[in-house]
C-alpha cells in the first residue's frame, strides 16, 4: 500500500505523542514514522551495548517488535523516545545474558558530524581505545551501569529496573566505575 506524499509529510511533522497514539490504535504508518525518527539513535545505542553490528541490528529489530506489540500501553506519548531506548537496553541486556560474554568497544567508532583532521582522528582514536580498554577491565555490573547511564542517558531508576537491582546498587556501581575510569584514563592524558 502506497501512502500519499501529503499524508506522509503530515506524519513526519506530527509529534511523538500523536504518532504513539495513532500507532497504539494500529496505525502502521505512524509506527513506521516513529521507527524512522528514532531508529538511528536506537541503533547507535544498541551498538554501544551489543557485541557486534549484527547483534546490535538484531537488538533493534527485537526492540521494534516489542514496541509495536506494546505501543498501546504507552501512558505518556511525549516520552516515546525514552521508552524505546529502555526497550533497546532491555533487549541488549537479554542478549548479553544469553551470550554470557561482553564486547570490547574498540571497533565502535563514533559518527562524526564533520570530517576531522588527521590529528583529531588520532587523538579521538587514542581516547576511544583507552576508554574501551578501561571499560573492558571493569566488572560486568559496573560496565553495564556506566554504559546505560553515560551512553544511554538513563536515570538511576531506569537502570535499576533494567538490571533488576536497587537504585542504591546502581549509584554504588556507577561511583566505583567512575573512580576506576578516572584513574585508568589519567595515564592516557
Amino acid at each position: 500500500m502506497k501512502i500519499p506524499q501529503d499524508f506522509s509529510d503530515k506524519l513526519a511533522e506530527a509529534p511523538d505523542e500523536v504518532l504513539a497514539e495513532r500507532a497504539g490504535d494500529g496505525d502502521v504508518a505512524a509506527f513506521e514514522m516513529l521507527a524512522r525518527r528514532h531508529g538511528s539513535l536506537m541503533r547507535a545505542y544498541a551498538r554501544r551495548l551489543a557485541r557486534s553490528f549484527d547483534e546490535a541490528d538484531d537488538v533493534v529489530q527485537e526492540a521494534l517488535l516489542t514496541a509495536w506489540k506494546d505501543i498501546a500501553s504507552v501512558q505518556d506519548g511525549t516520552a516515546v523516545k525514552a521508552w524505546l531506548m529502555r526497550i533497546v537496553a532491555h533487549r541488549a541486556i537479554d542478549t548479553g545474558r544469553r551470550r554470557k560474554t561482553h564486547h570490547n568497544l574498540d571497533d565502535q567508532p563514533d559518527p562524526a558530524d564533520s570530517k576531522p583532521t588527521p590529528e583529531q582522528s588520532a587523538v579521538a582514536g587514542s581516547a576511544r581505545r583507552a576508554l574501551n580498554d578501561a571499560l573492558s577491565r571493569l566488572p560486568e555490573e559496573q560496565r553495564r551501569c556506566w554504559v546505560l547511564k553515560e551512553f544511554g542517558g538513563q536515570s538511576y531508576g531506569e537502570i535499576a529496573e533494567a538490571l533488576g537491582i536497587s537504585e542504591t546498587s546502581v549509584r554504588g556501581r556507577l561511583a566505583r566505575a567512575r573512580t576506576t575510569l578516572v584513574k585508568e584514563m589519567e595515564e592516557w592524558r
